[in-house]
């Protein structure tokens, strides 16, 4: 378990404007913008750190459990995580602890044990842990060639964050990590009607008219290859309709002769 505390860089009994003094101080060092994408994990739980901290019930909430960690000879949180496969909720717990401490392998077996995608972590976990433990997990599941999984995680936190904002500092580059994965691994990674299903999803997010284009001249060519000629040329109209000068309209104009 993370020690706050000591990522702030203050005291067990800083005051509440000792923390924020200390989120700011750390923040400028450790911002994206400023150090490179290097630091985004660090930034997180810098975050994460500071707004359970600055919360009096959240802060006394977490005092508790990190006095159970650091008592790790009486008490074992992760053996007590590990034993409770029966309960979901503490499983959600363990998911999301096992990612914190780097054992994103033990991790990820547990989510898909129950149930990977189908696993509603959200009514387990507080809503800044679920979708930090999302986007954490859609990275691992990239970097495993689990892009399929990483896409539908990644467009949650994305549905998510136009309904509510969380992120901040960090919903940019989550848009850029769902599309970057979709501009370079998806449809290569997964059938015709799954890339298609994958893209409406994408559609519904609600991105600027010639990004949307671009997805859905994908699709139209996806179609196209799947035999699905009239749909493929519906699509491909919609696509114009976004933007009128969609690069190589031209080549594919003249295969759905449209």
């Amino acid at each position: 378990m993370e020690n706050y505390y000591s990522l702030l860089g203050v005291s067990q009994c800083a005051s509440p404007q000792d923390i924020k003094r200390a989120f700011r101080e750390q923040a400028k060092r450790l911002h994206p913008d400023i150090a490179g994408a290097d630091t985004a994990s660090a930034m997180r739980k810098l975050i994460s750190a500071y707004e359970t901290l600055s919360k009096a019930d959240r802060r006394s909430e977490y005092d508790r459990a990190y006095s159970r960690f650091a008592q790790s000879n009486v008490f074992d949180y992760h053996a007590y995580l590990r034993e409770a496969s029966d309960d979901p909720e503490l499983q959600a717990k363990l998911v999301f602890f096992d990612l914190l401490h780097l054992e994103e392998d033990e991790a990820l077996e547990v989510w898909k044990a129950q149930g990977g995608l189908n696993f509603p972590m959200d009514r387990y976990l507080d809503r800044e842990d679920w979708m930090d433990c999302l986007f954490i997990l859609a990275e691992e599941l990239e970097k495993r060639e689990r892009y399929y999984e990483a896409f539908m995680l990644l467009a949650v936190l994305v549905r998510e964050e136009r309904r509510r904002p969380y992120f901040r500092h960090f919903s940019i580059e989550v848009e850029r990590s769902l599309k970057e994965l979709v501009r370079l691994r998806l449809r290569a990674s997964v059938d015709g009607e799954t890339y298609i299903a994958c893209m409406e999803t994408l559609l519904e997010l609600g991105f600027p008219p010639k990004e949307e284009a671009r997805w859905m001249r994908s699709m139209a060519e996806t179609l196209a290859r799947m035999g699905e000629r009239r749909g493929a040329a519906a699509i491909f109209q919609e696509a114009l309709k976004r933007d009128p000068t969609l690069s190589n309209a031209a080549r594919l104009r003249h295969t759905l002769k449209v």
